[in-house]
This record gives structure tokens, sequence and C-alpha cells, in this order.
């Protein structure tokens, strides 16, 4: 398995998650990854927001545990 390019899109991704984290980071986690995924929900395109999910489910490199965990809640409901 290769690891994922962190300089193409999902870099993009993951580099701009990571920045939204960063603006929430006196928050408590659960608060921070709540804003996180409501804001990549709010502003984010669809293929945008899948792509984060494609590179999480990939195994998520370089995402912070606050943006990590608001991605995972960004999963389709079955």
């Amino acid at each position: 398995m290769s690891s994922p390019d962190l300089h193409g899109t999902d870099g993009k991704l993951v580099y701009m998650a990571n920045q939204i984290g960063a603006f929430f980071k006196a928050q408590d986690m659960d608060t921070a990854a709540a804003k996180i995924a409501e804001h990549i929900t709010k502003y984010w395109d669809p293929r945008m927001r899948r792509a984060i999910v494609a590179h999480l489910d990939a195994g998520g490199a370089g995402l912070d545990p606050a943006a990590r965990r608001a991605v995972e809640t960004l999963r389709p409901k079955p």
C-alpha cells in the first residue's frame, strides 16, 4: 500500500482541515471536532467532503486529532 500524496489534492484538504482545527484549538476536543465538521459540511463542496473521508479511510495521514475526529463524523450513515 502506498502512502497518500500529501502534496496533491489530499494534502491540500488535510492542510485545510487542520487549519480549521487550529482555529478551534482553544475548545475542548468534542467541541472542536463538532465545529470543524460543521464548517466542512457548510462550506466544502461534496466532492471535497467525499475526498477527505476517503483519505481518512486510507489511513488519514497528516490529520490532526480534532480534524480526524471531525472527518469520522462525516462518513455517510448506513
